[in-house]
């Protein structure tokens, strides 16, 4: 029989790999130069582009570049949706999970540190953004190949270009709103 301290430090052991083996350490630094700056967008606004999305309690709603998560834990607390944030940096990243507990839906959003480039986006019907103008272009064709029909897009200030005019906009002082629904697949290839 062996030597109870033994005993106790096998098991210990064990414990730690398979804790060690289970979880990923996320990192503490951005993998790469941040598309933009971290600019919040005003709580108002926020409430503003979730009203003119139409958000329903069955939607998913996805922000990338989501900051503080302010977008997807407004839309979780209002609603009653789900969720999920995407940021390149894990300091945003672990403020929005902090954010989230404290305003007590982090059971409904999720939020991780990712590529907004290489984030799937085809569960989501709501995808909210606050981008500059380059990277809502960049992201167009990956909205029009990975959005169902009538998912909606949700950009603060800034708009897709001229060859993808909103369906609707709102000016609110020094903010604007532009809010798209994704057409059906048939129609996009005129708007790329």
């Amino acid at each position: 029989m062996p030597h109870p301290a033994l005993a106790l430090l096998g098991l210990i052991l064990l414990a730690l790999c398979q804790f060690a083996a289970g979880s990923e350490v996320e990192p503490t630094k951005p993998k790469r130069k941040l598309d933009v700056w971290y600019v919040a967008t005003p709580h108002e606004v926020v409430d503003r582009m979730l009203y003119e999305a139409k958000i329903k309690a069955t939607d998913v709603v996805y922000d990338l570049g989501c900051g503080d998560g302010r977008m997807v834990i407004a839309a979780a607390k209002q609603y009653g949706t789900r969720g999920v944030g995407v940021d390149l940096d894990p300091a945003r990243i672990r403020e929005a999970r902090a954010n989230a507990k404290a305003q007590g839906v982090d059971q409904l959003v999720t939020f991780r540190v990712g590529d907004m480039f290489e984030t799937d986006l085809r569960e989501a019907t709501v995808v909210m953004l606050y981008l500059l103008p380059e990277l809502n272009r960049r992201l167009k064709p990956k909205l029009f190949a990975e959005l169902p029909p009538g998912a909606r897009v949700v950009s603060h200030d800034f708009d897709m270009g001229k060859d993808w005019p909103p369906d609707r906009s709102v000016n609110l002082g020094a903010d604007g709103i532009y809010m798209w629904v994704m057409p059906p697949l048939a129609e996009r290839s005129r708007l790329k």
